[in-house]
């Protein structure tokens, strides 16, 4: 047995600008860590203010209070004994760093600088912080008056070095740098860097965990190595859920593995590790060579061993054993990606519940489904003895009841929390919907509501006829497109109004006490709002989405999937109907659709979404790309139709997504506006323009080459 080190990483639910609370539950890890022996503990990036304060790191006020919260840290003597990595910005010589603060005794060893800023996709550092990018150069920071007078120095180092221990020494990085291609755990790893930490602020994608686990590996696979990934958890404000995972690898085997999803404020993950293993792994000849090409780094000596001097021996103590890694299916990860950020939105909003204008499609069946997998979860959280959630469940949903209540199952959690509303039409919602929403509703616990909204949509409908004596029609009754629309829009945002009213005024219905209003969820998927085949401040307008950025198909298989997990048989009726808005009367000749209405599939517009975003092709791009890749399904022509229809109609409705509602991030080709796919919302129009020029000559070269019954290539 060689030297032993127990080290420590953690999962904290920050929230931005939340100082007592941020630093309550840094300690909190601190000490979690010390009392399982640990020396070594590291943190999520930008912890002590949280890391999505976006334009709040522009403000002097923020690195004020950061380093206010850093001082109260460095002075608790709690907090002693164990070597810190701390995350927050800081600013030297007039400019800002997302930085790490290596402590140890209330001194601060090292100012540790990010040399690579993430800036693409859901991140704008670039906007907030420069990279440091100087690989190994250190140079000296002038520490604020408060932390000057503590550290009984004016300066310490700021830059890219790393801490030398009497046994072993460490190094970190910061979440995008393991992303790229040169990561600085390389450099340091030939230097005899043996630790290498990296805290993160990672959100959660469907099916991401996969590449940043394989990453984590690899970083010491090749290298050597002990490897401490922390992580953010949480909804720390916006659109994202950062989803934990903290990870502890050594020599590319994973030893310890935090949860992906939990309620837990603070989820401490450590492991015993044999640095001597690290050195034996690190015997190759070849490695030796290019160690000797890599930067060199300044060390920052510190007396504090991360070992202990007792044998190991005498203290019965092993390595942590390998395990293999964890990864939820992507139907898990709908289930608990957005009820874990739910609970969160609403228990920091300190709303009342939820309210779902439930329809009896798919779309709004899954976002109930989604807060009853938030209750399901909340419910394992009070088994588990969850102090937090126990308090924030009383304070929700115990407000209807005596005081020291505390729910029994799911459902009854639910019946607190969740408010569903159908809002039906005699001529257009068919029997079958309503009967739908209402058995759902009482099969998750849901407090239900059910009426018709004929009397609002005719007394707006007339209003055109009394002041203009036009008297508008739907299309299967002889009017134009242009009336049909209109009418079918009367009703979906008359809907909209319709669901703030309750959601309003149902607590005071229901007699809570204080009153307090409910948060309207949106039922929009990813693929609707990306062909924009919504009307513009209708139900898709609401105060968050849980669905907005996952696809019709993946909903449906969270939905079969639900349907046996959650024990809901009633799942299975959604999934056999066809998807319709029912804003058009239904005849015995004619029963709207939504494919039919799109003119396009939903596992099409899936396609067309990810060669859109993550593919990054434009009309003639993705025509070129599709021509092989549906060969055996379409001719050219019926490929350059489709194509075509999707940019045209993504175009004339890229308006709506100004206004589309927050969504929880979850999906790459998300369409989000304000943050995820930064695009004109004005485009010139597609027909007759260049790009679909170019795709009729193949067309056309193909027909006329005889190629127009399949797809076979094209330039």
């Amino acid at each position: 047995m060689g030297r032993l080190m127990t080290i420590a990483t953690c999962s904290l639910n920050q929230w931005a600008l939340d100082w007592t609370g941020n630093l309550q539950r840094i300690k909190e890890s601190i000490l979690e860590a010390k009392k399982r022996g640990a020396t070594l503990r590291t943190g999520p990036e930008l912890e002590v203010c949280g890391y999505g304060c976006l334009d709040h790191f522009l403000e002097a006020d923020l690195y004020l209070h950061c380093w206010e919260m850093l001082v109260k840290i460095l002075t608790d003597k709690d907090c002693y004994d164990i070597l810190l990595d701390i995350g927050m910005p800081v600013i030297h010589r007039n400019n800002r760093f997302n930085c790490r603060i290596i402590a140890l005794n209330g001194k601060i060893l090292l100012i540790r600088p990010k040399l690579w800023l993430a800036n693409d996709g859901n991140y704008r550092e670039m906007r907030h912080f420069i990279s440091w990018s100087r690989v190994a150069h250190v140079e000296e920071f002038y520490l604020p008056r408060m932390v000057a007078k503590l550290q009984g120095e004016t300066k310490c180092p700021i830059g890219d070095a790393v801490i030398s221990t009497p046994d072993t020494c460490f190094g970190a990085e910061t979440c995008e740098e393991l992303f790229t291609p040169n990561s600085p755990h390389n450099a340091m790893s030939l230097n005899g860097v043996e630790i290498i930490t990296n805290s993160s602020g990672s959100h959660h994608s469907l099916r991401k965990l996969n590449t940043r686990m394989s990453l984590i590996q690899e970083a010491t696979r090749k290298n050597g190595g002990v490897y401490l990934y922390s992580n953010q958890q949480g909804c720390d404000g916006d659109r994202l859920y950062y989803d934990g995972c903290a990870l502890i690898v050594v020599n590319g085997e994973i030893v310890a593995q935090g949860s992906q999803f939990s309620l837990n404020d603070v989820e401490v993950v450590t492991a015993v590790v044999d640095i001597e293993e690290v050195r034996a792994y690190r015997f190759a000849p070849s490695r030796g060579l290019q160690s000797l090409q890599a930067p060199t780094y300044q060390r920052i000596e510190t007396k504090f061993s991360l070992s202990s001097d007792v044998d190991d021996l005498d203290v019965g103590v092993g390595p942590t054993e390998h395990r293999k890694l964890r990864v939820h299916e992507p139907e898990e990860e709908i289930a608990l990606g957005p009820a874990c950020y739910m609970w969160d939105y609403l228990r920091r909003s300190k709303a009342a519940g939820f309210l779902i204008p439930l329809s009896g499609g798919i779309d709004s069946c899954s976002t109930a489904t989604l807060v009853f997998s938030m209750c399901r979860e909340a419910m394992k959280a009070l088994e588990e003895g969850n102090a937090q959630v126990k308090e924030d469940v009383q304070r929700i949903a115990g407000a209807y009841e005596v005081e020291g209540w505390l729910p029994k199952t799911a459902q009854e959690l639910c019946n607190k929390i969740l408010h569903t509303v159908y809002m039906g039409m005699a001529t257009q919602s068919s029997k079958e919907t309503r009967s739908r929403a209402e058995r759902l509703a009482n099969d998750i616990g849901a407090y239900h509501t059910d009426m018709n909204i004929d009397d609002v949509f005719h007394a707006e409908k007339n209003l055109l006829t009394q002041a203009t004596g036009f008297e508008p029609k739907f299309k299967v009754h002889g009017g134009s497109i242009s009336e049909n629309l209109a009418l079918q829009n009367i009703q979906a945002r008359t809907r909209m109004v319709t669901a703030y009213y309750f959601a309003q005024l149902l607590p005071t219905v229901r007699q809570r006490p204080g009153g307090g209003s409910l948060l309207v969820l949106g039922s929009g998927n990813v693929d609707e709002c990306l062909r924009g085949y919504l009307t513009k401040y209708d139900c898709s307008s609401a105060d968050i989405n849980p669905i907005g950025s996952i696809s019709k198909v993946d909903l449906k298989r969270f939905i079969k999937w639900a349907q046996t997990t959650f024990s809901l048989p009633i799942l299975a009726e959604f999934l056999d109907a066809t998807p319709t808005a029912e804003l058009e009367p239904i005849t015995s000749e004619y029963t709207q659709s939504d494919e039919a209405d799109m003119g396009m599939t939903y596992a099409e517009l899936s396609i067309f979404g990810r060669l859109r975003k993550e593919s990054k092709l434009g009309p003639y791009g993705m025509f070129m790309r599709l021509l092989h890749d549906w060969r055996e399904q379409y001719g050219p022509r019926e490929v350059a139709d489709k194509v075509k229809r999707f940019h045209h109609f993504y175009a004339i409705n890229r308006h709506k997504m100004t206004t589309m509602t927050p969504a929880y991030h979850a999906e790459g080709y998300s369409p989000d506006d304000n943050r995820f796919d930064l695009r004109p919302f004005l485009y010139p129009p597609f027909w007759g323009g260049w790009s679909f020029k170019k795709i009729d000559e193949v067309v056309e070269r193909l027909e006329r080459a005889g190629n127009g019954g399949g797809a076979r290539g094209g330039e």
